[in-house]
């Protein structure tokens, strides 16, 4: 009775727990995404062209720092992505089909190839298999430890780390000639919201699946040590 009434005690505070550290999340991200939104309205991510889009790097990289940092310091924050539903993170990585719209910038005229061509295809990748990871992930749990499922993530990410520096490349190598086709639409909004918001957040997404397959793993081999 008593071990019964501390588990339901330790499982109620873990519960409270979550929803603090989940409502904490949500404001960070709103005010992350405010933030991004009024920097683009002022053009502070905007570079000549030939310049490296230092200011874009940074908006990228600088969330995905600070993320792994309260990971790996934060003992709530680390159980907080450890439990995060992977459906769910599988199911936002589906928007990504939205790199459609890459292409059709390119055909337009407004983005180089360069940058549009893997960015759109591998986007559209990710996002056109999503949905078959989500079924798998409710047919079997176990899907979460496989080795598809770590390498889909790990694909997701190497599909934005090729965007991003394929971005700054073809920032860099602009001549800046009237009519030459840049990447300078993506530091200015609509679009500077993908490299300054979205594209980190879809990286952590696929981190934090990544650390629960790593947990998932290391827990069927301690059963298998100790069996």
């Amino acid at each position: 009775m008593e071990y019964a009434r501390v588990r339901k005690t330790n499982q109620l505070v873990a519960s409270e727990n979550y929803s603090s550290v989940t409502s904490l999340v949500s404001v960070v991200l709103a005010i992350w995404l405010t933030l991004v939104f009024v920097l683009g309205a002022d053009g502070s991510f905007v570079r000549p062209p030939g310049a490296t889009p230092f200011p874009i790097i940074i908006g990228c990289t600088l969330p995905i720092i600070l993320f792994l940092a309260a990971f790996w310091r934060l003992r709530a924050f680390r159980e907080f992505v450890l439990a995060f539903d992977l459906r769910l993170a599988a199911g936002i990585q589906a928007w990504r089909f939205a790199g459609l719209g890459f292409l059709a910038l390119y055909v337009h005229g407004v983005l180089p190839g360069l940058f549009a061509w893997p960015a759109g295809f591998g986007d559209i990748a990710i996002g056109v298999t999503a949905p078959w990871v989500i079924v798998a992930l409710i047919r079997r749990q176990s899907f979460a430890a496989s080795k598809t499922f770590v390498v889909w993530n790990l694909l997701g990410i190497l599909d934005l780390v090729v965007a991003v520096s394929t971005g700054a490349l073809s920032s860099a190598l602009a001549a800046g000639v009237a009519g030459e086709v840049t990447t300078g639409p993506m530091a200015q909004l609509p679009l500077v919201l993908i490299p300054a918001y979205f594209v980190p957040l879809f990286i952590m997404l696929h981190l934090a699946a990544l650390f629960q397959a790593r947990r998932l793993t290391n827990s069927g081999r301690s059963r298998l040590t100790n069996a």
